[in-house]
């Protein structure tokens, strides 16, 4: 492994991740609300909205985020007119997707107690939401077809350019590392705070 290429690529894996943020972080913001909003309609049954709620968690829950982003930046211009940059595309497209997963951990979490309270409600999501947002955060991986220029976009980038296979894919490793340990370990912390706070256990 050459260290002076792994320095020399420190630049670019910083913008990779920081692009890799902004798109994870937006995304799951959006899944975060629509999630919510589709547990709830769910849980109460709303007539017609839980229908069409159901739908949608089955499609995309059913479907690849591959699928899903060529389909948001490809398909719909053609059928709508409607055109979308790398970007938005990929923060609507892990949203959308990120929505369906959040929404039946909002909705076991909900139906897990009797009545709904809210903070047993809430720990008892804490652990699948923790691995919704590390699955969406490693899903951002999937933009680079999009030519969105996060991690993974650099690493086949750099692999393409200088054939520094080895390099490459460990700074990706290194930098998704980065990424994702925090979330875990936060995760399990809040998980554990919730569970003394609402059972004393």
């Amino acid at each position: 492994m050459n260290w002076d290429v792994i320095v020399s690529y420190l630049p670019l894996y910083k913008d990779g991740l920081l692009i890799t943020l902004y798109t994870g972080w937006f995304g799951i913001l959006i899944s975060i609300v629509l999630g919510l909003v589709t547990a709830l309609i769910v849980h109460f049954k709303v007539p017609v909205l839980k229908t069409i709620a159901k739908i949608y968690i089955e499609i995309l829950r059913n479907t690849p985020l591959l699928i899903q982003l060529f389909f948001i930046y490809y398909g719909i211009p053609k059928l709508f007119g409607i055109v979308t940059d790398e970007l938005t595309c990929g923060i609507v497209g892990l949203g959308l997707l990120g929505g369906a997963y959040m929404a039946e951990t909002f909705r076991s979490g909900i139906e897990a107690v009797d009545h709904i309270i809210l903070p047993q409600a809430v720990t008892y999501s804490v652990p699948a939401f923790v691995a919704n947002l590390i699955f969406l955060l490693k899903e951002t991986s999937v933009f680079s077809c999009i030519s969105i220029l996060e991690l993974m976009f650099t690493a086949k980038d750099r692999i393409a350019v200088s054939s520094t296979t080895v390099e490459s894919l460990f700074l990706v490793v290194v930098f998704y590392l980065i990424v994702l340990l925090p979330v875990s370990i936060i995760g399990s912390v809040v998980e554990r705070r919730l569970r003394y706070a609402s059972f004393g256990n």
